[in-house]
Formats: C-alpha cells, sequence, structure tokens
C-alpha cells in the first residue's frame, strides 16, 4: 500500500465527502443514546498544507482553499456549518486540514466511540500520535475491509461506517459492493458512507447496480464533477454512496451542491447530482 492522502488533503474531494460527513454525524448525535462510527481507512487524521506533500500538488488550493472567498447562500452556509466550525477548531489559523478522524473525533460526545483503522504502517503511527490518550477511540492497523466485517454490529446499535479506500486495486469497486452487502445483512438500520472517484461511467454505473440490489431500503448518490473526467486530469468527479442517510440530506445537498459545483469548478463541465437508488 503506497497511498499516502498528504498528497491530495484538502482537494474537492474532500470537502464534499467532511460536509457530508459532519452533517451525519451532527444528525446522530440530535439524539441523546451513544452511537459508534467505524473508519475503516482512516489515514493521519491531520495534514500540513504547507508539507512538501501539499506543496508537490496544491490540490487543496482549488479544494478547501476556495471555500472562504465564495459568497455562500444562508441556507448553504448553515448546512455547511458542522463542517466550518471543525474546520476553524483544528485548522491552526489554516496551516492543517482535518482528515476524517480528527473530524469525528470533534463531533463525539462523552457516550459515543469511534474505531479507526489504517493499514499504511507511517500513516498509522501518525494517526496514534493525533489519537493519543483519548478512551473514546479503539485504534486497528488491519486491512480497513477486515475491520468492516469484525467490527459490525457495534454494540451502540446506532452508528456510521465511514469507507474512503484508495483505489489502488483494479477490484476496489467489487470489494466495496461485498462489503455494502455484508452491512445489509448484519446491520440493517446503520448508516454507510462510501467514497469513491468517478473516473469510469460504466465501472460506477456497475457498483450502483450492486448497491442498488442490496437489502437497504434506502440508498442515495451523491456526486460532484468539477471538470470533464476524459480530459480534467487524474480526478475531476467525486462520489458518495450512502445508506439509510439523515431524512433531510438528499434535499440539503440539492440546495448546497449547485453552490459547492460554482465554488470548486475548473470547466464549464462542472455538475452535480443527487439521486435515489432505493427510497426515500
Amino acid at each position: 500500500m503506497n497511498y499516502r492522502h498528504s498528497f491530495h488533503a484538502g482537494n474537492f474531494a474532500d470537502i464534499l465527502k467532511h460536509v457530508v460527513l459532519m452533517r451525519v454525524l451532527a444528525y446522530l448525535a440530535q439524539k441523546e443514546t451513544s452511537f459508534r462510527v467505524i473508519d475503516t481507512h482512516a489515514g493521519a487524521g491531520l495534514y500540513d498544507l504547507g508539507g512538501s506533500e501539499a506543496a508537490r500538488t496544491g490540490e487543496w488550493i482549488e479544494g478547501v482553499g476556495r471555500l472562504e472567498g465564495f459568497a455562500f447562500s444562508a441556507r448553504a452556509r448553515k448546512i455547511m456549518t458542522p463542517f466550518t466550525e471543525a474546520l476553524t477548531a483544528l485548522s491552526h489559523g489554516g496551516r492543517y486540514y482535518p482528515g476524517s478522524p480528527a473530524l469525528i473525533r470533534h463531533a463525539l460526545r462523552a457516550q459515543d466511540r469511534a474505531a479507526f483503522n489504517e493499514l499504511h504502517p507511517e500513516e498509522f503511527d501518525l494517526l496514534r500520535r493525533l489519537v493519543g490518550r483519548d478512551d473514546r477511540v479503539a485504534l486497528t492497523h488491519l486491512d480497513g475491509y477486515t475491520t468492516w466485517k469484525a467490527q459490525i454490529p457495534p454494540p451502540e446499535k446506532r452508528g456510521l461506517v465511514l469507507v474512503d479506500p484508495p483505489f489502488e486495486k483494479e477490484d476496489e469497486f467489487g470489494r466495496l459492493a461485498e462489503g455494502f452487502d455484508l452491512m445489509a445483512r448484519k446491520w440493517s438500520n446503520g448508516t454507510t458512507m462510501i467514497w469513491y472517484p468517478v473516473k469510469n461511467h460504466q465501472a460506477v454505473a456497475g457498483f450502483e447496480t450492486r448497491c442498488r440490489e442490496a437489502g437497504f431500503g434506502k440508498v442515495l448518490v451523491l456526486e460532484l464533477h468539477v471538470d470533464d473526467i476524459a480530459t480534467g486530469g487524474p480526478l475531476a468527479a467525486t462520489g458518495l454512496m450512502l445508506a439509510n442517510p439523515p431524512w433531510t440530506l438528499a434535499e440539503e445537498m440539492t440546495v448546497l451542491l449547485p453552490e459547492l459545483s460554482a465554488c470548486l469548478a475548473r470547466g464549464e463541465t462542472a455538475r452535480w447530482r443527487v439521486d435515489w437508488l432505493r427510497g426515500p
């Protein structure tokens, strides 16, 4: 495994993923009962935007670097509030970009729990240093799909599985679909959120078909295209597959995604998508 997210932290794909992540966690926190978050491919958790890796790609400049200067509507700003407040609290004045473990920890209450898994040895060491002594968080250093299978359903019965693989292997969509189906059988009322790159429409369509046929009653797809996938560079579009999303999320995304698309666009072909595969 060679993937290091420090080259891509804070890019447009992170913005979509983390805005939605923080919306889901905010909804889970509306009930007093505890929840658990399982992050199968956690990464290091905090990324230095002034470091050599981020400087080499500069992807954050066209991602998080654009947010502050864009005139979002009042409704869009409200939808983004859980993310933007966490960003302010964790970024140390904009020098760092918080990955999903840092954002999740920020959202946890005393009664909530999280399980972070990371396979890359150097990333895992950084993650362990970030978490430190936090009794709410368990760390594992395993294959992400193994932890997904082993840790569901959790004792809390409420919560989220976040799956954000590096897509270094050709069978990644197949493994994700198998996990999605397993989740439907073992924890049918849990929320699943899968991130994936949109590079090949045929591969994405096949993945959607398999997710539609899983046992979940509600399956939502979100996409953000900042450029044409054929000509827009290594990554020009990103998607999220959600099972059992919060009931208002689709409507919220129809408000936010047009504005995010305008903010983060690299070309005239920028667009967005909100589709129910099953339900609501």
